[in-house]
């Protein structure tokens, strides 16, 4: 069996993704270190529970990474579909890589300067990427 076109910027977005992941911890780990926070007896609690401890700046990191494991999942699902399908290359390939590259772009605005007006716009019309590989995944597999 062939691989689909589509499945590239899937593996490409769950790659950006670990990489936010690695920067979260590359710069949280420090930081609960320096605000003296004794990890060994920590019991419970959740990642935004370090918002009133963490410095904002680090705490991005790990925003965005939640973020990344939303609305990506339906990037994910789309595509799988659209490789199924064979509909994975031509537009579509096009739309799923916009995709990933609107993605990243939001991932360094958030966690380097996030501008909150600035990473919705961009959040929005990656958004507006899904909606068309929807569609497109809609009318190949109910028509």
């Amino acid at each position: 069996m062939e691989n689909s076109p589509i499945l590239q910027p899937v593996v490409a977005l769950i790659l950006w993704t670990m990489l936010i992941w690695l920067w979260m911890y590359v710069t949280r780990i420090p930081a609960m270190s320096k605000a003296k926070i004794d990890v060994a007896n920590l019991t419970g609690g959740v990642g935004s529970n370090l918002d009133d401890l963490l410095p904002a700046k680090v705490q991005w990191k790990a925003h965005n990474y939640n973020h990344l494991l939303t609305e990506p999942t339906l990037f994910y699902a789309i595509c799988i579909v659209l490789a199924m399908v064979g509909q994975g290359d031509g537009l579509n390939l096009y739309i799923a890589w916009a995709y990933v590259g609107l993605r990243v772009l939001h991932s360094l605005v958030q966690v380097l300067i996030n501008r909150v007006s600035l990473h919705f716009l961009i959040f929005a019309l990656s958004s507006l990427c899904i909606i068309a590989l929807a569609i497109h995944a809609a009318i190949a597999v109910f028509h």
